[in-house]
């Protein structure tokens, strides 16, 4: 008879095959939206001007944006929040005693992953800020109840409308030409380091642009409201775990059809308003029609995540479709260890001492380029690996830095060993 501590991961026989699958899709959107990131500086076009004239790839970079932009990172931080409360839960039920420490100690794994790996590989690095969100989550855990959630996620819902009404109050035009000159010498810096420079100085070139998203006190409050993004599906996925929604699909079927129209309703519209509305003001700096802007991709990228979900889902309620998402969910079993190959194999691609691809990839290029990295070689990978093993290579780092080796685990007392 399998067994678990309360430290372990679940075994595959416990595991929810619609989470994995999900977990797999949002890996996929996530290459998707981070190849601009991998390829080119992120400071491009600091003037407002298209970095790609082309028509074709204006049209790819307008898709992109509308239906993955902020879509699947908002995915994968719900599925966070609910894999986080599971174990979290487990962890209470078997070894209270102990529960916030391991989890802590989890919390600070993943914050030392993400800091290896923002400070010397790629400057998009998202674990550290989920470790840092963590601490939210813990004490929406033990704190609130899920009437404390929903008017937490109500309050970071709002917080894009609230921020963008205050630019336009404080920033001067003097401020927006400096931050426009200071995104400039970061683009400059970022093409010679990226482009044309050894392993050495495209590390040094991540760690200064990780360090500046924290360095200022105008960059950290942009960086603040992307956390502030981030946490809103966290809770959402704290409120989706506590209620064990994922287990509940068959009896919840109605309303999640309902759910679905109505999120592709306003995922959509939202999108195109915003799309327009950026479009047609390119100029930098805040503006009255930006906040609206920003509070509707706000709702959109919440909106069609829900989307998404749903429909995976549904789909998912089907053995024929779970079996097709197979190769999918195995990519999803793995996703510390995807999220970090996918660095590995796109620097090596992009930056100057491996393929030297900088600067030559646009957004039409970049979003059949993600795919086909994504099933052409993580997915076949992850099968290879999973035929010998329960969970990925990370992963398991990441359990036993965490909860000692399975020696020590099974040394635990029997409440704490004790299987679910």
């Amino acid at each position: 008879m399998t067994t678990t501590t309360a430290t372990s991961q679940l075994p595959v026989a416990e595991r929810l095959p619609v989470l994995d699958v999900l977990r797999g899709f949002a890996l996929l959107g996530i290459l998707i939206m981070n190849m601009p990131g991998f390829s080119s500086s992120p400071f491009a076009g600091a003037d407002g001007s298209h970095v790609w004239p082309g028509a074709v790839d204006q049209w790819a970079e307008h898709v992109r944006d509308a239906l993955f932009s902020g879509k699947f990172n908002s995915m994968f931080s719900l599925l966070f929040g609910i894999g986080f409360t599971i174990q979290y839960q487990r962890m209470q039920q078997q070894d209270p005693l102990h529960a916030d420490a391991l989890y802590l100690r989890r919390l600070l794994v993943l914050a030392a992953f993400g800091l290896v790996h923002g400070l010397v590989f790629w400057y998009g690095d998202i674990l550290h800020s989920y470790a840092l969100l963590g601490l939210l989550l813990l004490f929406a855990l033990r704190r609130l109840r899920d009437r404390g959630l929903i008017a937490l996620m109500a309050v970071l819902l709002l917080y894009p409308a609230i921020s963008g009404t205050l630019r336009v109050l404080i920033m001067t035009p003097d401020v927006v030409i400096e931050r426009m000159r200071a995104a400039q010498a970061f683009e400059a810096s970022n093409n010679a380091a990226f482009g044309h420079g050894s392993f050495v100085d495209a590390a040094v070139e991540h760690a200064r642009v990780t360090l500046y998203h924290y360095g200022t006190r105008l960059s950290l409050w942009g960086t603040f409201g992307f956390y502030v993004q981030i946490a809103l599906t966290m809770v959402l996925g704290v409120l989706a775990g506590r209620r064990g929604w994922a287990r509940r699909t068959s009896e919840l079927l109605p309303s999640i059809r309902r759910l679905t129209w109505w999120s592709l309703g306003l995922g959509l519209g939202c999108a195109i308003v915003y799309t327009v509305i950026f479009e047609l003001n390119r100029v930098p700096g805040p503006s009255p029609i930006k906040v609206l802007g920003g509070f509707c991709y706000s709702l959109s990228r919440v909106a069609t995540m829900a989307f998404y979900v749903l429909v995976l889902v549904q789909l998912c309620q089907h053995p024929a479709w779970l079996r097709r998402f197979e190769p999918i969910a195995a990519a999803g079993r793995m996703p510390l260890t995807n999220y970090l190959m996918q660095t590995a194999v796109c620097i090596t691609l992009f930056e100057g001492w491996g393929l030297g691809w900088w600067g030559k990839v646009g957004p039409a290029l970049g979003l059949a380029l993600a795919p086909a990295i994504f099933f052409c070689i993580q997915v076949p990978l992850s099968l290879w690996w999973l035929r010998g093993h329960e969970r990925g290579p990370l992963e398991a780092l990441w359990a036993r830095l965490t909860y000692g080796s399975p020696s020590r685990r099974a040394a635990l007392p029997p409440r704490a060993a004790g299987g679910a």
